[in-house]
Formats: structure tokens, C-alpha cells, sequence
């Protein structure tokens, strides 16, 4: 498994760079870093089973020629409520372009280009131009797909480890020493074993979290498995109350979690209810445009108001050989469910899409704990504020894993001389596997009921309460058996959970994505992030 050099030591798997994730941030970082030191990469399922993979609309930059750096950052800020930190805004939209050029010259991303040769930018709601570089609905996949092929030309100097689930990072802190992390332990979900890797840093690239709302855009792997961990060994988090609901997933039985793409509002897709009545411009100015919270929003008080199912997004006025040749991916999927978008109205709902909130980390992607980084979604650079501008993602994650991939270099960590091997004590296999399957499922419909699109006090009152019994059962059950990824993902899903309790209880106002009926209104007094760290109150 691991190549036959000086850097193996017996018991024990050595790099320079532990990366946590196979996502864009994390391969970006990779290549990145490659160039002064060894890379290892854990991937708790297959290296394409990420969110990466499933973002359809683009990454944003500043390509156009009518576009400036300076309405980037308007738009970024206007959308963030007043929670951005503007010189994350800044680093990403003026440092964002270089590296989407370096992706379609050196990686080979063949971004979707005018008859010109010219990028073929396309519009997401909250912005204000067009400046969204896009490979028709399948952006994600093609960058990933690139980079992977790159990353995996590069021999020994990056190591892919698929199907293997980091456990815990290993701190010097539990050695006598300061608090800097120095490895992880890593579960090979193939044999079982449990291995110990160290390094000089880790690089926490674990994505997002939509799996802890019952209803999500995202893959089975989003779980928040990095903010967890980061969290267990003292790293500061903030703003987890902020998740992302995407106004538009398709809602059919047979159509798990997919989502139908900002981009189709932004070439001009209106919102409609089942009776054909438009209702946009009852909620924002921008009407379709707006941003995702409240397009989000808007939805669900439809929903509520009128009993329906689902709403729909209306593309029929549009010429059907564009909708095909402009998203394919999303064409094709609706005609094998028996929907045709050039004929029909998409029935969607929203659903949990992104988090905002994550690991606290400075400007080069440094965490509060020595040797630790985040970077893409699983981080909270301070550029999303409280609502993320769509497609900002992607660039952030391009950015900060290239601005780590170069502060990295001077990490040094003094390694305990004799680290102490994974030990498992008096753990058991367990035969009561669906304890873990029911908890799972009670988490996430508590969350979706409790802590979703709009909340309330008594509402995060009793899914504060009702988590903390739930933590403490899983603690017990996790000391009781040994481990498996689909505990690991069970303790890792209650803490994030928590944590979202937590922060959102510690925010009694409405802004961008929070919204509490409670407190309908900002409180200037709370604009600023809201910070947890290890044993920072009752909750947590």
C-alpha cells in the first residue's frame, strides 16, 4: 500500500502533508505542496466520492471584460449580511482568476468558451454580472476529474490512500507537550486495521455536512468529519448556525438528492407554483436572483402557506436546444424520471446544501492548533459571511489550498519519540448495528424539523436537550465496540449537529441564513462571528 522508501517506518506511516479529503481543496492543496514535500491523501470512500463532484454551476471569478474586481466583492459582500470578512473577500476575488486560468492552461479544464475563444460566463443569483466559468452542469466533476488525472501522475511524491477514514488527529498535547497536531489515526475500512500516520501538518479537507439534515444535496460522505475532529483537539470553529439551503433540489421519489442548478435561474428559469403563478417578486427586487437564503426562504413559506408538495422552476420560455446544449447533466437526468424541461416544469424543494461556518482559520489556512489547517467547505475563512454567494466555493477552496500549500512549508513539529499505537482495550464488534442506524436518522429529522431553513427558540431548545441525551448514548456505544466508518460518521454527524444547536442559540437575531422567528430582526450587537472552541459552553 504505501512505497518501500526512507520515509516508512515500521508501525508507522511518515509525510510531510497528511491532507483529510479528496475533494477540489484538498487535491489542489496536494499539488500544490507536492513541490517541497511528500503528500499523503485520505479518502474515506472512493477518491471521487466527494461534493466537488456534484457542484453543477461554476466557480466564480472576475474574467469578463465588463466585470471588476471591486463588483465581485460588492456582490460577495452584499450577500454575506454583514458578516464577511473583507479581507477574505478580497484575497479570494483578486487572487481567484490566476488559478481558474491555471486550470483550463495547465490542468486542462475545458471551461465552456464563446466562438471566440473567450470564456462563456454565465449568471448565479446575488451576483450582478456574469462571471461564473462553467463546463456546461458538470463544472465539479470535470475540474476534479483533471486534477485527479494530474495528481495521480505524480509517483511517490503524493500517496492516494481511497477507502480510509480518519479517526482522530494525534496533538502533542496528549504527550506532555503544547497543543500541535503531528498526524492522525486512520481507519482502512478494507482490513479494519487502524493506522497511524504522521506528518509535519494536516491539512483538514473533509468537505461539507449536508448529511445531518435529513434532506441535502449532498453525498453520503458529508458528514463534517473534519470540523468534528478539529474540535475534539481544542480548534476554534465559527458560524456553524449558517447552513445553506438550496432553493432547488428535484423532488422525486426516485432522485436522491439531486440538485437542479442555480445557473438555470441565472439564464433565466422563473419560480412558480403548482397553479403557474409566479412568486418571486413578492420576496426580493431580484426576484429569481436573489440570493439563497432568501429564495430559500421564499419556498418554504409558500409551501407552508399553501399545502403543496413542491414548487416548480419554469424554464419552457426558453429555447429547448439551449437548455440541452447549456445542461445536459440536468436534461438528461430529468428525461430518465419523465421530465422534460423544454416541455414541463421542474418540481423542486429546498434542501441543505452548504456550510458556511467551519474550522476558524487566518488567511493562510491556519487553525487555532499548531500544524493544523482547513481548507474548502469543512474551513470558515470569513468569506461567506452569513450567506455564501453561489459558486464562491470552488474559488475559495482553490485559493486557500494553494495560499496553504505555501505557508505549509515552514511547519515543524518535534514528534513524540515513541507515539503510542491505536489501541482498541476491552471494544467489542457489535450485532446491534442498527442502534447506529436509528440514532442516524433520529439526528438528522431533528435537525431538519428543529434547526432548518427557519427556526425558533422553544424549536433549538429542544433539539439542544434532546442532543445531549443522544451524544451521551453515542459516547457510550463508541467506548462499548470497535470502530467502523459508519460509527465514526454517527459521532462525528452528533457533535456537528450540536455545534449548529449551539451557535444558533447564541444568536438571537435573524441574518442571512439564520432565521429565527423569534428575532426577526438584525441586532447590530451580533454582527460578529460566533466562536466555539472545546469546553466553551453547556452544549458542547
Amino acid at each position: 500500500m504505501f512505497p518501500a522508501s526512507k520515509w516508512y517506518i515500521p508501525g508507522i506511516v511518515d509525510a510531510d502533508y497528511l491532507v483529510l479529503g479528496s475533494g477540489l481543496a484538498g487535491l489542489y492543496f496536494a499539488l500544490r505542496a507536492s513541490a517541497h514535500g511528500r503528500v499523503i491523501v485520505v479518502s474515506k470512500r472512493e477518491l471521487t466520492d466527494n461534493n466537488t463532484q456534484h457542484a453543477q454551476g461554476g466557480v466564480a471569478g472576475v474574467l469578463g471584460a465588463n466585470d471588476t474586481a471591486e463588483q465581485h466583492i460588492e456582490d460577495t459582500l452584499r450577500v454575506g449580511d454583514g458578516l464577511c470578512a473583507r479581507e477574505a473577500v478580497e484575497i479570494c476575488v483578486r487572487q481567484g482568476p490566476e488559478h481558474i486560468l491555471y486550470l483550463a492552461n495547465q490542468i486542462g479544464v475545458a471551461f465552456d468558451r464563446d466562438k471566440n475563444g473567450e470564456f462563456n460566463l454565465g449568471r448565479e443569483g446575488g451576483h450582478n454580472m456574469r462571471r461564473i466559468a462553467h463546463v456546461h452542469d458538470m463544472t465539479g466533476a470535470a475540474i476534479h476529474n483533471a486534477l485527479l488525472e494530474t495528481v495521480r501522475g505524480y509517483g511517490d511524491s503524493i500517496t492516494l490512500l481511497p477507502n480510509h477514514m480518519a479517526v482522530d488527529l494525534l496533538t502533542t498535547a496528549k504527550y506532555g507537550g503544547p497543543n500541535a497536531v503531528f498526524g492522525a489515526y486512520v481507519f482502512d475500512q478494507a482490513t479494519g486495521e487502524v493506522k497511524t500516520i504522521t506528518a509535519r501538518a494536516v491539512i483538514i479537507a473533509t468537505g461539507g455536512a449536508g448529511r445531518v439534515y435529513f434532506y441535502t444535496s449532498n453525498p453520503d460522505v458529508a458528514t463534517g468529519d473534519g470540523v468534528a475532529m478539529a474540535y475534539r483537539v481544542g480548534a476554534r470553529v465559527a458560524n456553524m448556525e449558517f447552513f445553506q439551503f438550496h432553493p432547488t433540489i428535484l423532488y422525486h421519489p426516485a432522485a436522491k438528492s439531486f440538485l437542479i442548478s442555480e445557473a438555470l435561474r441565472g439564464e433565466g428559469g422563473v419560480l412558480r407554483l403548482r397553479d403557474g403563478s409566479a412568486f418571486m417578486g413578492r420576496y426580493h427586487e431580484m426576484k429569481d436572483l436573489a440570493s439563497r437564503d432568501v429564495v430559500a426562504r421564499a419556498i418554504d413559506a409558500e409551501l407552508k402557506r399553501t399545502g403543496d408538495a413542491h414548487v416548480v422552476l419554469d424554464m419552457t420560455h426558453l429555447p429547448g436546444d439551449f437548455l440541452v446544449e447549456r445542461f445536459p447533466n440536468i436534461h438528461r437526468r430529468c428525461m430518465e424520471l419523465g421530465i422534460d424541461m423544454r416541455t414541463t416544469p421542474i418540481p423542486v424543494v429546498p434542501a441543505a446544501h452548504y456550510s458556511c461556518g467551519g474550522v476558524m482559520v487566518d488567511g493562510n489556512g491556519r487553525t487555532s492548533v499548531r500544524n493544523l489547517y482547513a481548507i474548502g467547505e469543512a474551513s470558515m475563512t470569513g468569506l461567506h459571511g452569513a450567506c455564501r454567494l453561489a459558486s464562491n466555493s470552488l474559488l475559495e477552496a482553490l485559493v486557500y489550498a494553494a495560499r496553504a500549500a505555501e505557508d505549509v512549508r515552514s511547519a515543524s513539529v518535534n514528534r513524540p519519540l515513541q507515539v503510542a499505537p491505536w489501541y482498541a482495550g476491552d471494544a467489542t464488534v457489535t450485532d446491534e448495528a442498527v442502534v447506529v442506524s436509528h440514532t442516524w436518522d433520529e439526528i438528522r429529522r431533528l435537525m431538519w424539523n428543529y434547526v432548518g431553513i427557519v427556526r425558533s427558540d422553544k424549536r433549538l431548545e429542544r433539539a439542544a436537550r434532546r442532543m445531549q441525551m443522544i451524544r451521551e448514548e453515542i459516547r457510550e456505544y463508541y467506548w462499548n465496540f470497535q470502530v467502523n466508518g459508519d460509527l465514526l460518521e454517527l459521532r462525528n454527524i452528533a457533535l456537528v449537529a450540536d455545534l449548529i444547536i449551539e451557535s444558533a442559540r447564541r444568536r438571537p437575531e435573524s441574518r442571512g441564513l439564520h432565521f429565527n422567528l423569534d428575532h426577526p430582526a438584525h441586532e447590530q450587537r451580533l454582527a460578529k462571528d460566533t466562536v466555539l472552541s472545546r469546553g466553551d459552553g453547556p452544549a458542547v
